[in-house]
């Protein structure tokens, strides 16, 4: 894997993943306590806590994967000044 994003960018991807992360602490928390009692919850709790897992991987390893698949230029949702 080839780093594909700068220092800001990678600053932005490990704060984006400890958010996540603690959202996840928080559901889980609440789930816990029986307070949110839907199986849906789960749900939200797994894609939270591997979501945060996989940004800070790409934080670290300074590795986008939108950035690896679609070229800068090439896809609407990503600009150069990332």
């Amino acid at each position: 894997m080839q780093c594909n994003i700068d220092a800001r960018g990678q600053a932005n991807r490990l704060k984006a993943g400890i958010i996540s992360l603690i959202f996840a602490v928080i559901i889980g928390v609440l789930i816990y306590s029986n307070i949110l009692e839907s199986a849906t919850w789960w749900y939200v709790l797994i894609g939270a806590v591997f979501g945060g897992a996989f940004t800070i991987f790409e934080a670290r390893a300074g590795w986008c994967i939108v950035r690896a698949y679609f070229p800068v230029n090439k896809h609407p949702l990503i600009s150069d000044t990332e």
